[in-house]
């Protein structure tokens, strides 16, 4: 399979399913859970049902990026198993989705009947906003008050599933809603996965000129499709709001899901 980076040609999406399986991802499940069930209820408001394989684990993106390929192999061979009907597979995660799409066939190894699995899922999965925007053709009557927010997209999402382009699309389907860019939108909030374990202090530096970045728009809140991106900023947000003596937060982050099912009427 081409590489989006190796100019793979453009993707074509097929009709609106029945059913899709949804892959929720560790980091939402075990931290931003709502993200999560506001993902799968704005997919079943479309009539779309939603089947979540209760097996499923970590997309194996830790192990994979950090030099462990034998036990990124023992996590990806542990699910391929998992979705057995001819659905799509959604990921509310840039870059977990990337990981199933474009790094799943290679971490299973030269097994040809792990790789052929593996080459199947690949086909079949979908970033949640890319899913909504290009095969549900999301498009609800935005209910909110007038409002101005900043999107941050992973850096890895944005490269692997574009994610910045489908989101900026997804805002501006919302009549009330105006996007301010922010120009260190490309850049990663430090996070990166065990990076900010391995290199807090670097980390620290980056997450810190992305909360200024975001903050210089001056926009009400972040909204991206990312926990892990999320987390990391707004914590760091929350960390300048204490030193600082302020008690509303300065930068408040919603993951795309909530912020659609809000702004949408589903969602009180």
């Amino acid at each position: 399979m081409s590489h989006p980076a190796a100019g793979a040609p453009a993707r074509t999406y097929p009709p609106r399913p029945q059913a899709v399986y949804f892959y929720g991802t560790c980091l939402v499940d075990m931290f931003v859970p709502e993200a999560g069930m506001d993902a799968i209820a704005l997919l079943e408001r479309e009539g779309i049902r939603v089947i979540f394989p209760e097996n499923q684990t970590c997309c194996g993106q830790p192990a994979f990026t950090s030099g462990f390929p034998g036990e990124a192999r023992q996590v990806v061979a542990s699910q391929l198993d998992l979705f057995p009907g001819d659905y799509p597979i959604v990921v509310p995660s840039g870059s977990c989705g990337g990981m199933l799409r474009w790094h799943w066939e290679k971490a299973v190894g030269d097994d040809p009947a792990l790789k052929a699995k593996a080459a199947a899922i690949s086909e079949r999965t979908y970033e949640f906003a890319e899913f909504l925007l290009h095969v549900v053709g999301f498009n609800r009557q935005d209910q909110g008050p007038a409002t101005t927010v900043t999107l941050h997209t992973s850096c890895s999402a944005r490269r692997e599933m574009g994610t910045h382009l489908v989101g900026r699309e997804l805002l501006a389907r919302l009549g009330n809603v105006t996007l301010a860019h922010h120009d260190h939108e490309s850049e990663c909030c430090g996070f990166g996965g065990t990076f900010s374990l391995k290199h807090p202090d670097v980390s620290t530096a980056m997450v810190s000129d992305k909360v200024a970045s975001l903050k210089a728009t001056g926009a009400a809140q972040m909204v991206t499709a990312d926990c892990g991106c999320m987390l990391n900023i707004t914590g760091r947000a929350a960390k300048e709001d204490q030193d600082a003596g302020r008690a509303k937060p300065s930068l408040p982050g919603e993951h795309l899901a909530t912020f659609l099912l809000r702004r949408t009427g589903g969602k009180a």
